[in-house]
């Protein structure tokens, strides 16, 4: 997959309320919970879609929260399957 352009990230990220580009032009995006176990069970349903999705992204759990962080590590930078898998990601919490 061909890696977006800076203009083009930002045009998909307006689709994608809650996430945000980092400086690094990864897409990130934090989750608060209550307690260290719902951010775990957010963590474990993402595991099982980016394993279907064969596209893992960085995942940090601490108590209360769960950074996911998105990029495609080949292209080093964004493509389309990265704002797929994020959309995905958001369907988990609906």
């Amino acid at each position: 997959m061909r890696k977006f352009s800076k203009e083009e990230a930002q045009e998909f990220l307006e689709q994608l309320p809650g996430w945000k580009l980092t400086k690094d032009l990864h897409l990130q995006r934090i989750y608060k919970f209550k307690d260290f176990n719902q951010a775990m069970k957010l963590a474990n349903k993402i595991a099982v879609i980016a394993d279907e999705q064969d596209h893992h992204p960085d995942l940090k759990v601490g108590w209360g929260k769960l950074e996911v962080e998105l990029w495609t590590h080949f292209n080093k930078g964004l493509t389309e399957n990265d704002f797929i898998l994020a959309a995905k990601i958001e369907e988990l919490q609906e």
